[in-house]
C-alpha cells in the first residue's frame, strides 16, 4: 500500500524558471499552493502577468500577506553611492551585499559624494569639498610611503612578477591607509533581496534625513518596480520612521546630551596608537545570563524530550557542574571547524559595548544574526593611527591630515549633524552596543580572530571573545578557532 502511494505521488524537485515566468508570476504560484491542489508548474502556467497583479493587489496589499512577497528576488547594481548611504542600505538583516572593497582597491583621487543639502552654502560646500580632496590627497600619498617602506620590509620573491610584487604591497598599503578615507568615500554594491525586505529597504532610505538616501530609496524603487511593479507599488516614506528618529533625537539632548558631551576625552587621549593595550578599555561585556549553562543544557534536552520546560529545567538545576557540561559537551561532538552549533546555543545571549574604528564597523555590522545599535559616526572619540602608519614613520603625518576633519566636521554638524558624518574618517571610532547569541559568537569569534581578519576588527573581537570565555569558560571549551590567542585556556582542538 505505502508503495503504491509513493509511485502515485513521485517526489519531485525542479526550478521554476525566471526567463520564462516574472519575478511576480513565481510569487503568485508559490502563494497559490496553499488553495490549489495542483503541481507548482501547472499553476504557474495559469498565472498571466494581469492576473499576477491581481492576485498581489488583492492578497498582499489588501490583507497583508506580505510574506507572499518574499518570493520574488531581486538583484540591483549600486554603483558610486557613498559608504554612509549604502551602510544605511545594508542595515536590513534579510538581504545579500557585495561591496566594492576599500582594502584590496586603490580609490581614485575624487571618489567621494558631495551632500546636496551644502549646495545653498558655498563656503561650507568648499570646506567639505577641500577637506574630502585632501584626505584623499594625503591617502595617495601614504599609500606611494607605505609602499617605499614595505619594500624594506618585504623583498621581491624568487621568480615573483613585478606587476604581482607591486599588486602583493599596494594591497598591504591601502590596507592600512584606508584609514584616511571619509563615509564619502564612494562605493559600488550588489544586492540580491526578496521584495518584501526590499519594500522595507526602500522605506527606511525614503524617510532619511539624507536627501541622497532619499533619492538613493526612489531609485530602488523605479528599478525595483520593473520587475515586480505590484509588490514595491508601495514602497515609500515612512511617517513612523521619521517620528521615531525625532524622538529619539529629542530624548537624547534632554537626558543624555550632556553627559555624553562632559565625559568626552580630548583628542590627544583619545587617539591610539597602542591597539593591545586598548582594546581592553575599548570591549566592555554589559549583561549575560547568570544562568547560561543551565538555559544551553535545558535546551538541549528539550529538543528530543516530551517533558514540559518547566520539568526539563528542574532536573537540570539540580544537576551538578560535571553533569551539565557533559550534556554540552556530548551535543558538540563531532563538530568540525567549519559546523555551526545547534540552534539551542542561540537561547543564551551576551550585550557588548564596542568603541571601534568606523573601518572595523563596516565588517562588523555584516554579521546581521546579531542586533546592534550604533551611535551617530563623530570625531569625538578620537581615532585609530594603523600600526603601519607608524612603523613607516607617517603617524605625526596621519594625525596631521586628520587634524582639519575635525574642525570641518564641527563646522558642517552645526548645519547638520546627519551631513557631518559624511566628513569622518574610517579611522575614527564609533560606539556601539549589540547583543549577539552564543550561536552567533561561534561564528563570529571562528572568523574576525583570525590572523586573515583585518586588524582593526581582530582586536575588540579577541578581547569580546576573552570577556565571553572568562565568564563562561565551560560554554566556549569546544569552540575551534584557526588561530588561538596565547592565552587560550582550554586544549587546542
Amino acid at each position: 500500500m505505502l508503495e503504491t502511494e509513493t509511485e502515485s505521488y513521485p517526489r519531485r524537485v525542479y526550478p521554476l524558471d525566471a526567463h520564462d515566468l516574472t519575478e511576480e508570476q513565481i510569487a503568485v504560484a508559490f502563494a497559490m499552493t496553499s488553495r490549489r491542489p495542483e503541481p507548482f508548474d501547472e499553476i504557474a502556467r495559469q498565472v498571466s502577468q494581469e492576473k499576477a497583479a491581481g492576485f498581489h493587489e488583492r492578497w498582499v496589499l489588501g490583507y497583508g500577506h506580505a510574506s507572499v512577497a518574499e518570493h520574488a528576488v531581486i538583484h540591483l547594481a549600486m554603483e558610486n553611492i557613498s559608504r554612509l548611504a549604502c551602510d544605511a542600505l545594508e542595515d536590513n538583516r534579510l538581504a545579500s551585499y557585495t561591496e566594492k572593497s576599500s582594502r584590496y582597491q586603490l580609490m581614485p583621487a575624487d571618489f567621494f559624494h558631495l551632500p546636496q543639502e551644502l549646495k545653498q552654502d558655498r563656503p561650507l560646500t568648499s570646506l567639505f569639498n577641500d577637506t574630502c580632496a585632501q584626505l584623499f590627497k594625503d591617502y595617495h600619498g601614504m599609500v606611494d610611503a607605505c609602499i617605499d617602506h614595505l619594500k624594506g620590509e618585504y623583498p621581491q620573491r624568487e621568480k615573483e612578477r613585478d606587476s604581482v610584487y607591486k599588486t602583493r604591497l599596494s594591497r598591504m598599503a591601502t590596507d592600512s591607509c584606508r584609514a584616511l578615507l571619509p563615509a564619502a568615500t564612494l562605493t559600488n554594491v550588489g544586492v540580491t533581496a526578496n521584495a518584501r525586505v526590499l519594500e522595507h529597504a526602500v522605506s527606511k532610505l525614503m524617510s532619511s534625513e539624507l536627501e541622497e538616501e532619499r533619492v538613493l530609496g526612489e531609485d530602488i524603487r523605479d528599478q525595483a518596480r520593473i520587475i515586480t511593479p505590484t509588490l514595491i507599488k508601495y514602497a515609500g516614506r515612512n511617517d513612523y520612521m521619521e517620528a521615531a528618529r525625532r524622538a529619539q533625537t529629542g530624548l537624547s539632548n534632554r537626558f543624555a546630551q550632556a553627559e555624553a558631551v562632559s565625559s568626552t576625552p580630548s583628542n590627544s587621549v583619545a587617539n591610539r596608537t597602542a591597539r593591545a593595550e586598548d582594546a581592553r578599555s575599548n570591549v566592555k561585556l554589559l549583561h549575560w545570563d547568570d544562568q547560561a549553562e543551565e538555559r544551553l543544557a535545558a535546551a538541549l534536552l528539550y529538543r528530543r524530550s516530551h517533558l514540559s520546560y518547566d520539568e526539563i529545567w528542574s532536573r537540570v538545576v539540580d544537576m551538578g557542574t560535571e553533569q551539565r557540561s557533559q550534556i554540552i559537551a556530548e551535543s558538540v561532538d563531532g563538530m568540525g571547524p567549519h559546523d555551526a552549533p545547534v540552534r539551542e546555543f542561540e537561547l543564551v545571549d551576551y550585550t557588548f559595548e564596542f568603541l571601534m574604528d568606523y573601518g572595523a564597523y563596516r565588517e562588523f555590522k555584516r554579521h546581521r544574526m546579531q542586533s546592534y545599535i550604533p551611535q551617530p559616526l563623530s570625531t569625538i572619540h578620537g581615532y585609530e593611527v594603523p600600526q603601519l602608519l607608524v612603523d613607516a614613520g607617517l603617524q605625526q603625518r596621519f594625525e596631521d591630515a586628520l587634524g582639519p576633519v575635525e574642525e570641518a566636521y564641527k563646522q558642517v554638524g552645526e548645519i547638520s549633524p546627519a551631513v557631518a558624518e559624511y566628513l569622518v574618517t574610517h579611522a575614527h571610532f564609533r560606539r556601539l552596543i549589540t547583543r549577539i547569541n552564543l550561536r552567533e559568537c561561534y561564528h563570529l569569534f571562528k572568523l574576525r580572530t583570525s590572523e586573515l581578519a583585518h586588524f582593526a576588527i581582530r582586536e575588540p573581537i579577541l578581547e569580546a571573545m576573552r570577556l565571553a570565555v572568562d565568564t563562561h569558560p565551560s560554554l566556549f571549551r569546544h569552540l575551534s578557532l584557526r588561530d588561538y590567542p596565547a592565552w587560550w585556556p582550554f586544549p587546542q582542538n
